[in-house]
């Protein structure tokens, strides 16, 4: 197989986007134009297009309000999965366009509404919209349909079915809000053009991207170096993520021509990381601008050459429109190490890679990129090395370093880590392998290698073994590459973040209010509290296959609360279920499954849950149909978390380690339950009363201090819990500690209106009755478990 000059094989073709299309500008402009007109018309109109009574008649209440609300849920949730597709296929760009002309639209609307409003003035309500509540977001014009609408006319391309989906569910829920009166024809034409408008504007100003110069440049600025182009085929993009194009050449040669533009960022935003969390000798080059990067490209590939080493020759920097450079280097025949058998790699062909880099660094040129695709063999069997712009001249030691440590981690990939240390012996000798040692840790190597090292797990401790064998006085602790670790990092922002949600909450509480807690309340939710036992106990029994004991069953809750104080949110009561139900006779597969099956079908209810409450608080449901902003938010929050865990292979790979044994065999284990109705009855009923339960729990705290009980909503109460649960369960510290409670305090004030002096002891004496008090009785039900060897 033929790689490419950046080390890499040729990937499929590049899309090709659109430049910014003026009829958008005319369109945006042109809608604005029409919105002032008819909002300076407002004085002379006198009623609604269509009179709204006469249409709310023609469907009942109820199922009008159902169908509101499952089309703007819908909404919701087809919005959150398009921005996941576009994240996935990495529409960046095209998806800023339509979020920005989502939030431009609504913007407008609110606008065009508070216009409407002051021209009518306080005491009337807008002909335009009849019947409409007078609010600012959502009356008359309809925010949420003209942002759907915005969304819908500039949304990334290539996902037909969520398009359709999202049609439907835009004129449904615009349906919906004429047939209750809510908005006028009038008003609804307002909505559309102020969509249609903001979509036209956002898609001019953000564009799709900027194209790749077309054919036609390429070709005469290469023919402006005297290269002479036969054919030009676009082949995707580089590492970097900068457009290729591979090029014939009329001498019978070929060459890759790269198109260095300053919005392909890629590489930028992965140095800047590398920048911030490795330490200065370890860090890669800052290089800014297009015509650094270009400069930079070229001066590695005469230092290599000059140094002795193949690499692919420079042919030409030039600048095919302002803005763009154009790199062109020769494309050899070059087979990377990565596509070799294994019995090609002969002990001279080690002492080849050894050689090559060896003379590299004599000139004080380091590669800074060595992996299995920069690495390669020409047809003349000598070595190739590509992919060298990441590379520095007058290399400091450290660098040469971690160029040794790089290859000599290739290699053990290939051929084990005694072979691949003795080829470094003969190369370096024993004291240069030695020095080694402290470099062969993860952060230090380039990210293809350490994937390729993952795949290999234990590698990299057997090659660091290698080394000792043949150095015992090599130095065995590692360097410090790192300035501070990923993990610690986000326990920082995290512990930053609680510490000041919690300071903000607790300004001006007093917190003597705790011991003056309304005695009813506060027995009621100690009740419910214990309620969530049994709710667990119920679960466990009703998905694990073999017959449970009751009373032991919500032991074993109480047990799993004592172990949870030092075990993150949720592993502790699962582990502790899954030894109980071995213990009760289940094989291990099943007790996995079968616990693991509650865990999903509790989350199954849990999400729907959340979604309808966020969905019916602060909603005017009856009036506006307008989806509140807090499921919005949660929408939002949920979406960024599934693509900050599925756009990162190690959040991923976390995940996946995290949740397989448990879900491995929920499938079998989902479809033998369906056949046991009572045992389906008692799981299902355990999972909502479980979730009940830690509601009325809340609510019951809640109330025990509310001056005005009247005043408290369970519906924002069981949003304020369901979110602050999913935080708990997401965060690292045991039981959630410290994000549940600024979770709920935040909540209870935001979502709920309760204020902050009743939300703090709510709050607490809520954690109180779920958290701290199981914990001593948790204690003793463990022991008593453990002597009766239950778990």
């Amino acid at each position: 197989m033929t790689t490419t000059a950046t080390g890499t094989p040729p990937p499929g073709p590049a899309a090709v986007h659109a430049p910014r299309r003026p009829v958008d500008l005319f369109v945006g402009v042109g809608g604005l134009c029409l919105i002032a007109v008819l909002l300076l018309a407002v004085r002379a109109v006198t009623d609604g297009l269509i009179g709204p009574g006469t249409l709310r008649a023609l469907l009942p209440s109820g199922p009008l309000f159902l169908a509101a609300v499952g089309a703007n849920l819908a909404l919701v949730l087809l919005v959150c999965a398009s921005a996941l597709l576009a994240l996935f296929a990495g529409a960046l760009r095209d998806l800023l366009r339509a979020g920005s002309a989502a939030v431009a639209a609504y913007a407008l609307t609110s606008a065009v509404n508070a216009v409407l409003f002051t021209l009518i003035g306080p005491g009337r309500t807008p002909a335009v919209a009849p019947g409409a509540p007078v609010d600012l977001f959502t009356g008359a014009t309809l925010g949420y349909v003209a942002a759907a609408l915005a969304y819908l006319l500039t949304m990334p391309a290539g996902q037909p079915r969520v398009r359709s989906l999202l049609w439907a569910a835009t004129a449904t829920s615009a349906a919906c809000a004429l047939l209750a009166g809510v908005t006028s024809l009038s008003a609804l034409l307002l909505t559309v053009i102020a969509g249609v408008t903001c979509s036209g504007l956002l898609g001019y100003a953000v564009g799709a991207g900027t194209p790749p110069p077309a054919h036609g440049l390429l070709r005469a600025e290469l023919r402006r170096f005297g290269l002479e182009p036969v054919d030009v085929v676009p082949a995707g993009t580089d590492p970097e993520g900068d457009p290729r194009h591979l090029v014939e050449l009329a001498g019978g040669g070929r060459a890759e021509a790269v198109v260095l533009g300053s919005e392909n960022t890629l590489g930028f935003w992965r140095r800047l990381r590398d920048l911030l969390l490795l330490r200065g000798p370890f860090a890669p080059r800052m290089l800014y601008g297009v015509r650094r990067r270009a400069e930079h490209a070229a001066l590695m590939a005469h230092a290599v050459r000059a140094a002795g080493v193949a690499t692919p020759r420079v042919l030409a920097v030039g600048e095919p429109r302002p803005g763009t450079v154009l790199l062109v280097r020769e494309l050899p025949d070059v087979r990377p190490l990565d596509d070799l058998a294994g019995e090609e790699f002969t002990d001279a062909l080690l002492d080849r890679c050894w050689e090559a880099l060896g003379r590299l660094h004599r000139h004080r040129v380091a590669h800074g990129n060595l992996h299995g695709a920069t690495v390669g063999t020409g047809p003349d069997g000598g070595i190739v090395l590509t992919g060298v712009g990441r590379g520095s001249v007058a290399a400091p030691p450290l660098t040469v370093s971690l160029d040794d440590a790089a290859l000599v981690a290739l290699l053990a990939a290939r051929v084990g880590a005694e072979r691949a240390v003795a080829s470094a012996v003969r190369a370096l000798g024993v004291p240069a392998t030695a020095a080694m040692l402290p470099f062969l840790q993860p952060p230090g190597l380039p990210y293809p290698l350490r994937r390729a090292l993952r795949a290999r797990k234990g590698l990299l401790g057997r090659l660091r073994a290698a080394v000792i064998e043949v150095a015992p006085e090599a130095p065995a602790e590692p360097a410090r590459v790192e300035r501070m670790r990923p993990r610690t990092v986000v326990s920082v922002i995290v512990a930053t973040a609680v510490g000041l949600v919690l300071l903000y909450q607790l300004t001006g509480v007093d917190l003597s209010a705790v011991g003056r807690a309304d005695p009813g309340w506060a027995l009621a939710a100690f009740a419910t509290a214990t309620a969530c036992m049994v709710a667990a106990a119920m679960v466990l029994i009703g998905f694990v296959p073999v017959r449970l004991p009751w009373w032991r069953s919500v032991l074993v809750q109480y047990a799993a609360s004592f172990v949870r104080i030092a075990a993150p949110a949720g592993l502790g009561s699962i582990a502790v279920n899954t030894r109980f139900a071995i213990k009760a006779g289940a094989s291990t597969p099943l007790a996995l499954s079968g616990v693991g099956l509650g865990q999903l079908v509790g989350l199954l209810v849990h999400v729907p849950l959340l979604l309808v409450c966020a969905y019916l608080t602060g909603t005017s449901y009856w009036t506006g149909f307008t989806p509140s902003p807090t499921v919005v938010t949660i929408a939002i929050a949920v979406t960024s978390i599934v693509a900050a865990v599925l756009l990162s292979p190690r959040l991923r790979r976390a995940l996946a380690d995290r949740v397989r044994p448990y879900l491995r065999g929920v499938l079998p284990r989902l479809l033998d339950t369906l056949q046991r109705p009572a045992s389906l009855a008692t799981g299902l009923g355990g999972t909502v009363l479980l979730t009940v339960a830690f509601v009325l729990c809340l609510y019951f705290s809640v109330l025990a201090f509310a001056p005005d009980p009247a005043g408290v909503s369970l519906v924002a109460v069981a949003v304020v819990f369901l979110a602050g649960n999913a935080i708990g369960s997401a965060a690292p510290t045991p039981g959630g500690l410290g994000a549940v409670e600024a979770a709920l305090i935040g909540g209870l004030t935001a979502v709920a209106g309760v204020p902050a002096a009743v939300a703090l002891p709510a709050v607490l004496l809520f954690r109180v009755f779920t958290f701290w008090f199981p914990v001593l009785p948790g204690w003793a039900a463990f022991s008593y478990l453990q002597r009766r060897e239950a778990v």
